[in-house]
């Protein structure tokens, strides 16, 4: 799809499949929230990717075991999952008919991880399997959000870019939403047309 570099791609409502729909953007973008809020709207159920990876004590789960877990996730005709993670990348994306990729400005999604780490700090969230967040280790620590996600912001968005030219993803429809009001809008579209 041809695209000014400054505005979402929005394609009709009425062409979209959405039965089996992968969310990916950079932490803090929101992809959690608008994942849980389309399965809610579609009647499908909502796959979050970083409860299947990290197990009890932040402790990463091996990878056989997280390919298990999404392998069987996925198993159903209908789904919407959330999470960047190439590992798996084989297992979601092929099965997908449609990626919604939120593309907001660094300095955005910064400092939505500054206000959802302060957040999630103070409350004592429980994230996944009995993990909580800390303010050290969401936003100080060398291995922390912030520090990931400045490290791999640019990668993911070459990816994400390029994979909108891969022939190995021509089956899928790309969503691509450079802002939350060109989510709004899109949420907009499908209440409206249901």
């Amino acid at each position: 799809m041809a695209q000014n570099a400054n505005q979402s791609v929005i394609p009709d409502v009425a062409s979209e499949r959405l039965q089996r729909i992968v969310i990916v953007g950079a932490s803090g973008s929101g992809k959690t929230t608008l994942a849980r809020q389309l399965a809610q709207h579609l009647a499908l159920p909502h796959v979050e990717m970083d409860a299947l990876y990290w197990d009890t004590g932040w402790t990463v789960a091996p990878l056989h075991i997280f390919r298990e877990r999404v392998t069987q996730a996925l198993s159903v005709d209908g789904w919407v999952a959330d999470g960047n993670y190439s590992s798996v990348r084989d297992l979601t994306w092929t099965r997908a008919d449609t990626v919604v990729w939120l593309d907001y400005p660094l300095w955005f999604v910064l400092l939505r991880l500054l206000h959802r780490g302060i957040v999630r700090s103070l409350s004592r969230e429980e994230l996944w399997n009995g993990n909580r967040e800390g303010i050290y280790r969401s936003l100080l620590a060398r291995d922390s959000l912030v520090a990931f996600t400045l490290t791999t912001f640019l990668k993911k968005r070459r990816r994400y870019l390029s994979a909108q030219h891969d022939p190995a993803y021509a089956h899928l429809e790309i969503i691509h939403l450079r802002s939350p009001r060109a989510v709004r809008s899109w949420l907009d579209g499908l209440l409206t047309s249901k």
